[in-house]
């Protein structure tokens, strides 16, 4: 016969079970992280700067560069690492985007350039493309339709 459990017991039970939250400590990884991944971005921008390049010149060579960082790490396996240190510290920066672009397509690189590589390269960033696309053109054309 199945014992029942009330309401209370139940609570109790799975509060006993269930892992403590480290939510203090999982912030402070990702704000240290994060805040890092952008401290080397303002330097590159800044140092780029520096070299005679204007802000936004040096604004888009930043960004590249940063993706190339984030693709490398990910490339010789040291991104996953810093992604379940820092959780979403790692993933919001650009460089999250990076690595969600090159993981699959390493994962996947045993099917093949095309099949493999190739299909599998957008697998989670397409969906993130499609709608970042798809809504920047929407305010476009509302921005178009509304300035006149």
């Amino acid at each position: 016969m199945q014992k029942l459990f009330t309401n209370k017991e139940y609570l109790d039970y799975v509060e006993k079970k269930s892992p403590k939250s480290k939510l203090a400590r999982n912030t402070l990884r990702a704000y240290a992280v994060g805040g890092l991944i952008c401290v080397v971005g303002q330097f590159i921008n800044n140092a780029l700067m520096t070299q005679g390049l204007d802000k936004d010149t040096a604004g888009n060579v930043t960004v590249l560069i940063m993706i190339l960082i984030g693709a490398f790490l990910t490339g010789i396996n040291i991104y996953d690492d810093i992604g379940r240190f820092a959780g979403a510290g790692s993933i919001v920066p650009i460089t999250g985007f990076a690595n969600s672009i090159v993981s699959p397509a390493m994962e996947f690189k045993s099917e093949g350039f095309v099949t493999g590589v190739g299909a599998r390269m957008f697998f989670i960033a397409g969906p993130v493309l499609v709608y970042g696309i798809s809504a920047s053109v929407l305010v476009g054309i509302l921005h178009y339709l509304v300035k006149f």
